[in-house]
């Protein structure tokens, strides 16, 4: 007489280093809306938003185009599309910002921060990326995107801003320093680099109220040397890094690219949290579904 078949290998919770923990899931999953059924799709069950933000974060870290997503993700058009949706309709700003808050309350900071320091980084832009979008930066000899930051005094993003390569610190300095006036207004002092020296400074104090402080290299001083307040953007650039999807830009869309960047540091923050035990409860946001 044959032997019953073994039953199948139970598949473990975790199949990737990037997918979600019990504990960084319990942080996110209250701030998430609940999925509608797949694009085109209706009548379908709705696919799991676990599964949905592990696959988000494996391409984030992999670099892996979307139809390359591994067996057992979701389909990559329906992770595609909850990844634009909660792109366009403030669901990851949404979430980003209470995750950082969290983590500025977590360290003994306030709420909501009162300094910022921005910078700007230019990225290779794929060949698919369209022209209208994309630019040469000559000091840096870089053909694509560049990115401006501005973060927390602990690195945390506070805004972020993506334009072709080719636009001069000071005049993407001003559109960040204006998206950043109108989401945080308790901003008040802004540290950067000399590239924001001039006619920046002289215009964000009357305008938005904001002091711009320069801060430079000491006089003299030809080799590298970490600098007061800068060094802390350039800890998040290095943060960003990390993430293979952000070493290249891949994206028809800037705001894609912007979105990009974010998840980076929800995958920063909700790791930061989820060591500390016991997670406290978060507050709901009433999104739509």
């Amino acid at each position: 007489m044959s032997a019953a078949p073994a039953p199948p290998p139970t598949r473990p919770t975790r199949r990737f280093p990037t997918d979600l923990t019990d504990a960084q899931w319990c942080l996110l999953a209250p701030l998430l809306p609940t999925p509608r059924s797949g694009p085109g799709r209706p009548g379908r069950p709705a696919t799991s938003r676990r599964a949905l933000v592990d696959a988000i974060l494996y391409v984030l870290w992999t670099g892996c185009p979307w139809r390359a997503l591994p067996d057992g993700y979701p389909r990559w058009r329906t992770v595609h599309h909850h990844f634009a949706r909660w792109a366009t309709d403030g669901t990851l700003a949404r979430l980003h910002d209470v995750l950082r808050d969290r983590v500025r309350v977590a360290a003994g900071r306030t709420q909501a921060p009162t300094a910022a320091v921005i910078d700007s980084q230019s990225v290779r832009a794929s060949d698919w990326v369209s022209r209208a979008t994309k630019g040469y930066d000559a000091a840096k000899k870089v053909h694509g995107r560049k990115r401006h930051l501005a973060v927390d005094t602990g690195g945390l993003l506070l805004e972020v801003l993506v334009t072709p390569a080719s636009t001069q610190d000071r005049d993407g300095g001003r559109r960040l320093l204006w998206r950043l006036r109108r989401h945080l207004p308790t901003i008040r002092l802004v540290w950067a680099d000399a590239g924001y020296a001039g006619k920046l400074v002289t215009w964000a104090a009357p305008v938005l109220a904001l002091t711009v402080q320069i801060v430079r290299k000491r006089p003299g001083v030809h080799r590298f040397e970490v600098l007061p307040r800068r060094w802390v953007v350039e800890r998040t650039f290095s943060w960003l890094g990390k993430c293979r999807r952000l070493a290249v830009d891949y994206e028809r869309k800037p705001e894609h690219h912007q979105a990009w960047v974010q998840w980076a540091m929800v995958r920063v923050m909700v790791k930061r949290l989820a060591r500390q035990a016991p997670p406290q409860p978060t507050r709901t946001l009433s999104l739509a579904a």
